[in-house]
């Protein structure tokens, strides 16, 4: 039996084939029936140990515009770890369907589905690492700016999971991708050494800093993301305090350079990590970021399945 290919980080994945899935969205978003019929007669198990909006609808509805049918299914409904390995609910899902998409927390879960597993595991978000949305986030930039390659993207706020995805996919995609954040905040040093790594080979830079400046002045992309993640809300006060001066205001856009785009993997508390105005003003693309969701997934599937 062929071993089955996961995507659970996109640190996984080389420069040709993070082309050819940004290629694939875009010919998905040009003609949206163009992979109808890929995922006929598969059956897709969603998991989500964590609540979701954007999601759980896109991957629903990529998995149904591509011909196969989406079984929803919330953590508590499953014994994930109840006295069963994950090796071995992997194994029996494997026996039912041909995926599993999975949002959890602790990026080892996923880890230990995948071993356990004889069909692809999907990273849907985890502690650790969000890589569908760094593709979406990937294929917008793209869009906007016409390449990838000598971007420079300045990050501010908490070194997250989406932090780490858009280091290791920038580093991929040869940007420079500069991230800023209070120490006690950083991304991972581990993340942060391996897509340094990668970059340097490419050409690209990876960079993290505690100085907004740094990572915003002249940059095409800036980003933000939520202070408090799903599973730290009691600590939010604490991180608004620790943050506060990482948020993506008029001040960093007037930093960037004139043609910036702004953008924010959602939800947003304005005010918070992102000022209204920017959010809702006009070098905002938070909504097309939004959308290729559904684009970038309807790719990943048809890649790891057809």
């Amino acid at each position: 039996m062929t071993e089955p290919r996961h995507f659970l980080s996109l640190g996984q994945l080389s420069k040709d084939e993070l082309g050819d899935l940004l290629d694939a969205a875009d010919a998905a978003k040009a003609k949206p029936r163009s992979l109808a019929s890929k995922l006929k007669d598969k059956q897709v198990a969603l998991i989500f140990e964590k609540p979701s909006t954007r999601t759980r609808v896109s991957f629903e509805a990529a998995v149904n515009a591509l011909g196969g049918d989406a079984i929803v299914v919330r953590g508590d409904e499953l014994q994930l770890g109840r006295g069963e390995t994950l090796q071995d609910t992997a194994r029996a899902l494997s026996r039912y369907v041909d995926a599993l998409v999975v949002r959890t927390f602790a990026q080892e879960r996923l880890e230990h589905l995948a071993e356990g597993a004889s069909i692809p595991v999907i990273n849907a978000l985890s502690d650790f690492s969000h890589p569908c949305q760094g593709l979406a986030d990937l294929q917008t930039i793209r869009e906007k700016k016409t390449t990838l390659e000598g971007v420079s993207l300045g990050y501010l706020g908490d070194g997250n999971n989406v932090a780490h995805s858009l280091m290791f996919g920038g580093a991929l995609a040869r940007m420079h991708v500069r991230v800023a954040s209070p120490k006690t905040h950083s991304p991972s040093a581990e993340v942060a050494r391996r897509a340094e790594l990668t970059a340097a080979q490419g050409g690209g830079s990876v960079v993290v800093t505690e100085v907004v400046a740094e990572a915003a002045s002249g940059a095409d992309v800036l980003y933000t993301d939520v202070w408090a993640s799903m599973g730290q809300e009691e600590s939010s006060e604490a991180r608004a305090e620790a943050l506060e001066h990482y948020r993506l205001d008029r001040a960093a856009v007037e930093l960037a350079a004139d043609d910036v785009i702004v953008m924010h993997c959602l939800p947003a508390h304005r005010g918070e990590e992102i000022e209204a105005e920017v959010m809702d003003g006009p070098h905002s693309v938070v909504w097309d970021q939004a959308e290729n969701r559904l684009h970038t997934e309807k790719a990943l599937l048809a890649w790891l399945l057809a």
